[in-house]
């Protein structure tokens, strides 16, 4: 049990390490453009820091974001809520309680309310209850201490970024590291943010055009959980979209419109040609590209992979965990909550089934697993 948990902290140190540059994906790739820097080919499949690399920072901090790049990524995954003086953050949801130490401030004490958000009822405090100015006094803390307890060491340490400081950090790193880096910024609960007139669309397309991002080879791609957000978003700007599904429910501007269409409609063979009039990637579920059988283990692939390339669409399923809890059952190495399993099993499968890519929590063992499957 000691040796498993002692592995995990080795791969956190080698994180470390990657930080000053001096692990894979270094400032000593000199070669420009992502493909030419890793070896790999143009129609390689891509690997997507989600969230940065949360499986070793607090997830959707600059720190993330830049230790998810210097260990080899060209792309982070950045899900966006807007404050309430129109700013867009890097939040995986507007509830902020569990991701700052917003609870520690009595200021703040006042503004915990519970809301209904895409038929959830949530209580916490929400981005859209701040000034940008007010979130900045805050501070992130690990979201899931009970997997990653190493990062509780980096609580109260980063702030909330905006969009823009993602797109600066990018930027810069890109031109020390010399290749082309870029973001997957997510437009989450659209229907709710424009029911509340707090749209986040219009600023995220602002901030596209003001970075020179409004354009169909962009190191940008949109995505979004909706259906109707990224249909006007395809008309709106030229940036390539994303649409994501899930292994359940129903996208939520379909509900709120009464339209009886389910995730699964979507990635049936039709719904996927309509998926391809405005959107050049599909990003599902991965228990949509290969199910789990009735002991928790990986099953056989399903045919979504195959459909959705014949509609036009590459496939970018999300996402892969090193935690022994987010892994098949036969894949784990234990029932410690924090150990990794055998995440390069898992991988190597959804390579072998024909993903164009996945998203995952920790950057470096997924580009091991892409260098595998390709032999380089």
């Amino acid at each position: 049990m000691k040796r498993k948990r002692v592995g995990v902290l080795a791969l956190a140190g080698l994180a470390l390490l990657s930080v000053t540059g001096l692990a894979v994906g270094s400032a000593s790739a000199t070669e420009s453009g992502d493909a030419a820097a890793h070896g790999r080919g143009h129609d390689d499949p891509v690997i997507v820091g989600h969230r940065g690399a949360p499986g070793y920072r607090p997830e959707h901090t600059l720190a993330s974001y830049e230790l998810a790049f210097r260990m080899g990524v060209s792309y982070v995954d950045v899900d966006l809520v807007p404050t309430k003086d129109g700013q867009l953050v890097a939040r995986h949801e507007p509830e902020i309680g569990g991701t700052t130490d917003v609870a520690k401030h009595p200021e703040f004490a006042n503004r915990k309310k519970t809301l209904v958000i895409d038929g959830v009822s949530t209580t916490g405090w929400f981005t859209q209850d701040f000034t940008l100015a007010e979130l900045k006094t805050l501070r992130a803390v690990e979201r899931i201490p009970q997997n990653r307890p190493h990062n509780t060491l980096y609580n109260g340490r980063y702030q909330i970024a905006t969009f823009q400081e993602v797109l600066d950090l990018t930027k810069r790193l890109g031109k020390e590291l010399h290749r082309t880096l870029g973001t997957y910024p997510e437009v989450k609960h659209s229907t709710f943010f424009s029911t509340i007139g707090n749209p986040t669309e219009p600023k995220l397309v602002a901030l596209l055009k003001r970075n020179g991002l409004d354009r169909p080879d962009a190191p940008a791609i949109i995505q979004s959980f909706e259906v109707s957000n990224l249909i006007e978003l395809h008309k709106q700007v030229r940036t390539p979209l994303l649409q994501l599904t899930s292994a359940s429910g129903a996208p939520a501007d379909f509900v709120a419109k009464g339209d009886k269409r389910t995730y699964a409609d979507l990635v049936t063979p039709q719904g996927l040609r309509e998926v391809a009039k405005y959107a050049k990637y599909l990003g599902p579920d991965k228990a949509q590209v290969i199910p789990r059988d009735t002991n928790d283990n990986l099953g056989t692939p399903t045919a979504l992979v195959a459909d959705a390339h014949k509609a036009g669409l590459k496939v970018q399923p999300y996402t892969f965990r090193n935690e022994n809890p987010f892994l098949p059952a036969n894949l784990r190495s234990s029932a410690e909550p924090d150990a990794f399993g055998d995440v390069f099993t898992e991988e190597a499968a959804f390579l072998k089934a024909g993903v164009d890519g996945f998203f995952a929590d920790q950057p470096d063992t997924a580009l091991e697993s892409l260098h595998a499957f390709l032999g380089r």
